[in-house]
């Protein structure tokens, strides 16, 4: 069968979230279908980066966003009652591209990953399935609560006119997918049952156990120019991390991922390393002792925990991160606070109980074996499909 995927970015190299998802989606579906890919990218793709989907696309259509006219389309998303970031990655010339590599490839499914593509398939006469992926006006609602005063106009209607897109692109779809089920749950649409839930896995030939010193006590990680990680690397360093520094005074922390804004540069200090870009996260977790993970805001399924969970990291979390997590066993696999005492107190006991940290290290990794392998997660896609 043909298959056609749509991706508002080229899925690679794997430093976002939506990026992992598409990446291991199309190795597992590329197993039974032939897959066809269309990729929006700010840049012009690197042949190495194109090289690292080639073994699973029969043909890829990496196509540049023009700077000029993506801001142009802004402001016609603007007035027209879009969501901004449909504005953003749509525009007319694209879609006549997509329509050429649609009637050239002419595929049995089309695969749009994210609301904001769905602009250009929406009224396409094939058999078509979206993927959420999260509930992004959910989030939005989120950094609403917590932006500036001067940001919280933009966020609040975007809020709502990603929920009344959401729920209107519902229907334009012969079926729908997300990656939990209480994202599942907050879609705003009636039928928001009828949603198949299509979890994420882990590479774990990527992430594996390595014996290493450790040079960090606390490790968190993810795209650092994201808003939900920046709060909660904000968060670490400005509110939980003084309260540790008392007790254990030579404590280290470690922010690691792609893009760290200026925001999170300021916190770098003799306690507080911040990377960039790094070739191996999983190099990063070895060197660490905790995974810690204080999210606030954002929406979906944690990637950076189950990577985590699988390098045998004692796991630390908020409840809005933590309660996504397969409810089977979870407790005993991940640490779930919901006040700065309580990641005090967790990270207080990890630090100077080498029994429980021990423990939670090797229920964790049990855990994620358990219940996050890539063919199993991607099982219920493949069966939508066939």
């Amino acid at each position: 069968m043909r298959l056609l995927a749509l991706l508002s970015r080229f899925p690679y190299p794997l430093e976002k979230g939506d990026k992992l998802r598409a990446y291991h989606q199309l190795r597992q579906l590329s197993a039974q279908h032939e897959v066809y890919l269309v990729a929006l990218s700010e840049y012009a793709v690197p042949d190495a980066d194109l090289q690292q989907l080639t073994p699973y696309c029969k043909e890829i259509y990496p196509i540049k966003i023009d700077a000029t006219r993506r801001f142009f389309n802004l402001g016609k998303a603007f007035f027209s009652g879009l969501p901004i970031q449909c504005g953003y990655f749509y525009n007319k010339q694209i879609q006549k591209q997509i329509d050429e590599i649609i009637q050239k490839v002419q595929p049995d499914w089309l695969y749009c990953q994210l609301f904001r593509m769905a602009e250009y398939v929406k009224d396409k006469p094939i058999k078509k399935v979206l993927d959420y992926q999260d509930v992004f006006s959910k989030g939005m609602w989120r950094r609403y609560e917590r932006a500036p005063w001067y940001l919280k106009p933009f966020f609040k209607m975007e809020a709502r006119r990603v929920a009344r897109y959401e729920a209107d692109i519902f229907d334009m779809f012969d079926a729908t997918t997300i990656i939990t089920d209480i994202d599942r749950d907050l879609i705003p649409h009636e039928r928001r049952q009828e949603i198949v839930v299509v979890s994420n896995g882990v590479d774990f030939d990527t992430f594996s156990h390595q014996p290493q010193e450790k040079k960090y006590d606390l490790i968190f990680s993810g795209n650092m120019n994201y808003g939900p990680n920046v709060d909660a690397a904000e968060y670490l360093c400005q509110d939980i991390f003084p309260h540790l520094h008392v007790e254990f005074p030579k404590l280290k922390i470690v922010l690691c991922g792609a893009n760290p804004s200026p925001r999170v540069k300021a916190l770098e200090n003799e306690h507080v390393k911040v990377t960039g870009w790094v070739d191996s996260m999983a190099e990063w977790y070895a060197q660490s002792k905790i995974f810690i993970a204080p999210m606030r805001m954002g929406t979906g399924l944690q990637n950076k925990l189950l990577e985590a969970m699988a390098m045998q990291l004692p796991c630390v979390t908020s409840s809005l991160a933590g309660k996504p997590l397969k409810e089977q066993d979870r407790d005993k696999a991940v640490i779930i606070c919901n006040t700065t005492a309580d990641y005090v107190d967790a990270v207080r006991k990890l630090l100077l109980d080498q029994n429980y940290y021990s423990t939670l290290s090797e229920q964790g990794n049990l855990y994620v074996h358990k219940h996050y392998d890539w063919t199993a997660a991607t099982q219920p896609l493949m069966d939508i499909l066939q």
